[in-house]
């Protein structure tokens, strides 16, 4: 369903994943008409940490004084204390993944702005099978608190064992299709499918389609249990 969200001129967004869910963390799927995207006031900050992955299209992503052109596979990153603001400048529409989430700080330590592009990260290889790849989008230093990352399979790939971890997963399918282990049950998935993984759910994909199968994924990271 299309949503409105104040902020926000000439897009239809549709809330993918919120606390209502049980997310720690709210992801929308924005589609931004020629000339649309947010207001002066931006997105985030204000101790909320947000991220944008641009699945198609092309315009222009500012966060502080850096103003950038932003295109397909094309992702940034604000810290908490940035607002991230985007326009869509071209004829055509642009889509993008948006996230936030609040940024849990750690003493002697800050995160950074990151815009960057998928396409210019080489790809690594997962946990030491070749037929599958990791690319991992954010840094790994402690000044973040969530990553995320592309996980790659090609046909036949899969995880090499269910995987059962604390850390929550909000994954959107880039290509591909397969069958994911969520929780007790094989769900046929495919690309535009989007999944949300709750901490400790069993989880672990079969590629099966002629194609790779492809999703970007958040991970919150590099933080103690709260108690």
């Amino acid at each position: 369903m299309k949503n409105v969200i104040p902020g926000f001129g000439g897009c239809d967004i549709s809330i993918l994943a919120s606390p209502s869910l049980g997310a720690n963390f709210a992801q929308y799927m924005v589609d931004m008409h020629p000339q649309g995207g947010t207001d002066e006031g931006g997105f985030g900050g204000c101790g909320i940490a947000t991220f944008v992955y641009c699945l198609g299209g092309e315009g222009q992503v500012r966060i502080g004084d850096r103003q950038e052109s932003i295109r397909t596979h094309g992702f940034a990153y604000a810290p908490p204390s940035a607002k991230i603001h985007l326009e869509n400048d071209a004829r055509a529409p642009m889509r993008v993944l948006l996230y936030k989430q609040r940024y849990r700080p750690l003493p002697g330590h800050s995160p950074r702005v990151i815009v960057d592009n998928a396409d210019s990260i080489a790809a690594q290889v997962y946990d030491a099978m070749e037929n599958v790849s990791v690319k991992d989008l954010l840094p790994s230093d402690l000044g973040f608190d969530f990553n995320m990352h592309i996980l790659t399979f090609q046909p036949g790939g899969s995880h090499p064992f269910v995987e059962t971890h604390i850390q929550e997963h909000g994954a959107y399918i880039l290509s591909g299709q397969g069958v994911y282990l969520i929780d007790d049950e094989w769900i046929p998935v495919q690309k535009d499918d989007y999944i949300w993984f709750g901490p400790y759910v069993p989880q672990a994909v079969y590629a099966t389609g002629r194609e790779e199968l492809s999703y970007v994924y958040s991970k919150d990271c590099n933080r103690d249990v709260e108690l």
